[in-house]
């Protein structure tokens, strides 16, 4: 069971992480939302809602995570910001890797493949845009399959580093926090749990069209509703290999690869599929790959990383605070 101490962190965890993040969405929606979100960077067409999404919403777990270490005096122990090393740590660094861009990927091919009407051979999306990018730079367009290869190449070798300062903002609270704080539920447990609150805490950004639209059946529930499966399915990967690798970090590259290939699929898209489909991994059909993966996971076993490790375990609040002042 999980003690009265850790009962009383994940209360005060959740609150900061939910209150933050809720509330910049509060502001965000209050300032046009999603759809008319005013520019506030011309030259990166920067808009307010871009810039609070990563400046704030993504970054409140990890705050939550240094908030409730404070209030409560827990110690600094536990953060798991270092690097597992262990005997199978190249391999669990490696899956973070490349795990997201297969996912990805054949995600997106399953979706064409039921789906052949949405297919777009033509690649006119990123014909259109090279064409534009030829013309104001008086340059010979490239061919759309040439950027569609550098599009997924920049996704799985620099997403890790770019969009991993933004994703370390939410892995720190869900997975190097959270998680952590429920394994006496048991790792199963902990895992669905954790990933159906990292889903609902999207639920305002999801209500304001974000990864699904607003045009779509049963908008804004059942996007609601899909944000929630596709965090148990991905949670369960990033749990996996923060579990095994005793670090956030995988989970960090982890997530950031999703992040940066997750609109791969649309490049090869024409018409207007049901987005709670696909081709994005944030789709049923599009993240077939990451819920297969967490269906095999979840299984007796498979996530088991052992014992909790000791530089988990939390100390007794009341015990902590003497701790923290002799360290301040």
């Amino acid at each position: 069971m999980i003690s009265s101490a850790d009962k009383k962190r994940i209360g005060i965890y959740l609150i900061f992480s939910f209150g933050l993040a809720w509330l910049v969405s509060l502001v965000i929606y209050l300032n046009g939302g999603l759809q008319n979100s005013p520019i506030v960077i011309a030259p990166l067409n920067l808009t307010l809602a871009g810039l609070l999404i990563a400046s704030s919403v993504m970054v409140s777990p990890a705050l939550a995570n240094l908030l409730t270490r404070l209030i409560t005096h827990e110690e600094r122990s536990n953060l798991m910001l270092k690097p597992g090393l262990n005997q199978k740590s190249g391999l669990w660094w490696l899956l973070a890797w490349v795990l997201p861009t297969l996912g990805t990927v054949l995600g997106a091919l399953l979706f064409f493949a039921l789906f052949p009407q949405y297919y777009d051979p033509t690649l006119s999306v990123l014909s259109s845009a090279a064409a534009s990018a030829a013309n104001g730079q008086n340059a010979t367009a490239l061919s759309p399959w040439v950027l569609l290869i550098i599009s997924a190449l920049q996704g799985m070798f620099l997403s890790p580093f770019l969009n991993g300062i933004f994703t370390f903002g939410e892995e720190f609270g869900w997975r190097a926090y959270l998680l952590p704080k429920l394994l006496p539920l048991g790792e199963r447990k902990a895992v669905l749990l954790s990933g159906v609150i990292w889903g609902v805490w999207h639920w305002p950004l999801i209500a304001m069209g974000h990864n699904y639209g607003i045009d779509y059946f049963g908008y804004p529930w059942l996007g609601m509703g899909m944000m929630v499966v596709f965090c148990i399915a991905l949670g369960t990967m990033l749990s996996w290999l923060t579990l095994k690798e005793g670090s956030v970090w995988p989970a960090v590259i982890g997530h950031a690869g999703i992040n940066g290939m997750a609109a791969l699929g649309v490049y090869a898209l024409k018409g207007s599929p049901n987005p709670l489909l696909g081709p994005t991994p944030a789709g049923i059909i599009g993240g077939a790959f990451f819920i297969l993966l967490a269906g095999a996971l979840l299984l007796p076993g498979a996530l088991s990383a052992g014992k909790p490790k000791a530089h988990w375990v939390s100390q007794p609040i009341e015990s902590a605070a003497p701790t923290e002042e002799r360290s301040a």
